[in-house]
């Protein structure tokens, strides 16, 4: 027979091994944890969203940025393009086909270590893709001719004169004698199919696709390159909001 002592006993010696074990047990359970947080970190980043960047004023005023500043930090998601390509109007991050690449320079270390460090972090969505990743406008797509001319009134597609609300119209302020072009004239240019042509909303100061019209693309970019569809800026906390992208498409 076990005596009231006994039982008194064996429970207190139950809830001390309980107590002492649960130290133990997180700290078994805690690399799974870890791997599992990593392992959603990157599903999430490789076929859901990611988090870019903005590092210059290409896209002002949709998107702020510039050297030594605190750029945009926007969500790029990934899933709209999986069912369908881009379509004119909207704002995609893309990876820079090889003549867009001047004066591009890696940001890993050049430390063998940390430089692999970097890359695993990359994998897993906390470190960015070393990767010349760029952020523009889609003008026209496959099938389209884009064309600017001053006389015209600015960038058409298939002839027809594109209404952008998103340009600085503060910029055709006949003062600052700035053409409706925004820049260099170009086109008429085809875009070949399974391509699109590219524009930042500061014409003023963007290299897109008019700086590149003489490589094999003639200055297009493959859909294959798009990364995804900005969607929303969520830093700095005063330019949180959703990013525009307008149907300018009239053909």
């Amino acid at each position: 027979m076990t005596t009231d002592d006994g039982n008194a006993d064996a429970v207190a010696a139950s809830k001390k091994k309980d107590k002492s074990g649960k130290p133990r047990s997180f700290l078994r359970e805690l690399p799974i944890l870890i791997a599992v947080a990593l392992l959603l970190s990157f599903l999430l980043q490789t076929f859901v969203a990611r988090v870019y960047l903005i590092p210059s004023q290409s896209m002002e005023p949709t998107l702020h940025g510039c050297p030594g500043c605190t750029g945009d930090r926007i969500i790029v998601q990934k899933i709209s393009y999986r069912f369908r390509d881009p379509k004119p109007g909207e704002v995609v991050v893309f990876l820079g086909p090889p003549s867009w690449n001047d004066g591009y320079q890696s940001i890993r270390s050049d430390n063998v270590v940390v430089r692999g460090l970097q890359n695993i972090g990359s994998v897993l969505g906390v470190v960015p893709p070393d990767e010349n990743n760029l952020v523009k406008r889609v003008i026209a797509t496959g099938g389209q001719t884009v064309q600017c001319r001053n006389s015209e009134g600015g960038v058409t597609v298939n002839g027809k004169l594109l209404d952008e609300p998103y340009l600085d119209n503060s910029l055709l302020n006949p003062v600052k004698q700035v053409n409706p072009c925004l820049g260099r004239e170009f086109g008429p240019i085809t875009v070949p199919d399974g391509n699109l042509w590219v524009m930042g909303d500061n014409r003023l100061d963007s290299k897109d696709s008019r700086y590149h019209v003489s490589d094999e693309l003639q200055g297009t970019v493959p859909v294959d390159n798009v990364r995804g569809k900005a969607v929303f800026i969520i830093l700095p906390p005063g330019r949180m909001g959703t990013i525009s992208s307008p149907d300018i498409d009239q053909n």
